[in-house]
């Protein structure tokens, strides 16, 4: 996915047919300055398809590398661009248990959020890997010939409601599984007792469901703009050949 953008920048206005013309001349040159004549050595792009398979492989390999980021530890947690802090209408909740001495305990509660986010965020790959395998020539050319975030929306727009259904349930899991929901049944509780203050009951997994997805997408949408300061990732034959007209 890295590597689609710069390559869309360069033939703005092609058709897959002129894209193809384009390709097959690119491969006439290199043969000519090596002096090689041999089709199978030079070996290349016939085509729409290659050009749909190219970008496939590249994104897949984005989104992999990103997810797999994302699902280590400190994947939320230490990552500032996604690190999920408290919601907004608990901003007061923060703020009131720092004042009272329990930052620590404030702490402690959104690093639960974040290690739930972790944890669920290992069932995204299988669904983004669907909807890219999924991805017709039309949509190929679309995400080829589109703007700097154009696989993001792509994926956003063919993946969310499946994410949600899937994040959900487990999101609610992990809350369990890392002790999110004692720990923040606690600090609620401890709010709560303040006086003067207007009780809160969060929906931690609506909430936490949401900004891992948006967590992903945003990385993703990293990984599409960091194309522009680093070119290095074209790991197989394919992708080199497609991504090759960039240079």
């Amino acid at each position: 996915m890295k590597k689609l953008f710069l390559f869309a920048l360069f033939i703005p206005m092609l058709s897959f047919g002129q894209l193809d013309g384009l390709l097959k001349k690119a491969s006439e040159k290199v043969k000519a300055k090596t002096g090689s004549t041999s089709a199978s050595k030079s070996n290349p792009l016939t085509g729409s398809l290659d050009i749909s398979a190219g970008l496939k492989e590249a994104l897949q390999k984005g989104v992999t590398e990103q997810v797999t980021k994302l699902t280590a530890l400190d994947g939320f947690y230490k990552n500032e661009a996604v690190k999920i802090l408290f919601p907004e209408e608990l901003q007061k909740v923060d703020k009131t248990l720092r004042s009272l001495g329990m930052s620590s305990l404030a702490d402690e509660g959104v690093k639960a959020l974040n290690r739930a986010a972790e944890d669920a965020v290992k069932e995204a790959t299988p669904i983004f890997v669907n909807a890219i395998t999924s991805m017709k020539i039309s949509d190929a050319k679309n995400i080829l010939l589109g703007n700097e975030t154009a696989a993001t929306t792509y994926l956003q727009g063919n993946t969310s409601t499946a994410l949600y259904a899937k994040f959900s349930p487990v999101v609610q899991e992990s809350l369990s599984k890392v002790g999110a929901d004692k720990i923040w049944a606690n600090l609620i509780a401890r709010y709560n007792k303040v006086p003067m203050v207007t009780k809160v009951n969060p929906d931690l997994n609506d909430y936490v469901t949401d900004k891992a997805m948006e967590g992903v997408f945003k990385m993703i949408a990293v990984e599409e703009k960091d194309i522009r300061t680093n070119i290095s990732a074209r790991t197989s034959p394919l992708l080199k050949k497609v991504f090759a007209l960039q240079d």
